[in-house]
């Protein structure tokens, strides 16, 4: 969360001349609720099988960018998932910066944010990136999420794509 991946996922699908897909603004358009709702009537577990439903619907579009949330790549295998079904990038952001971010977020929107009782939002937010780390270096292609290597991701996916 706050890496830039929809940011960073549209302006590659533009210039490649792909399509690109918010995999959170899909759930919300294929179940008619917005993520919020889906975790305060559902709870996280009906979230993620909505979201892996959608992601592996993805894998029927060709020349597509998929931006996933920042936990989709944690259930049901899903890294392992995309890394086979296409080329997967791990925008990385220093904790400091995700912080930044996302502190002035709302909470409501983002309901994995909200810190347990007791512990502030820049440790709760410094171990989920812990914890998710190890599945998200799993990615096919991890850049430092800065806009100047906006040209180099895209060459590289050029030339990945065209040996596809």
């Amino acid at each position: 969360m706050g890496a830039g991946k929809s940011w960073w996922g549209a302006h590659i699908a533009e210039q490649m001349g792909f399509r690109f897909v918010d995999l959170d603004r899909e759930v919300q358009q294929v179940v008619g609720k917005p993520i919020s709702q889906i975790f305060e009537e559902e709870g996280e577990p009906a979230f993620r099988r909505y979201e892996q439903q959608v992601l592996h619907a993805t894998a029927s579009v060709e020349d597509i960018v998929v931006a996933t949330g920042g936990g989709t790549p944690l259930f049901d295998r899903a890294m392992d998932w995309m890394n086979q079904h296409g080329m997967t990038v791990f925008l990385r952001v220093p904790v400091q910066v995700l912080y930044r971010r996302l502190r002035a977020a709302s909470l409501h929107d983002r309901p994995l944010l909200t810190p347990p009782l007791g512990k502030s939002f820049y440790s709760h937010l410094r171990e989920m990136l812990v914890q998710r780390l190890p599945i998200y270096h799993q990615a096919q292609l991890i850049v430092d999420a800065d806009a100047n290597q906006l040209p180099h991701i895209i060459q590289v996916i050029h030339e990945v794509h065209r040996q596809l």
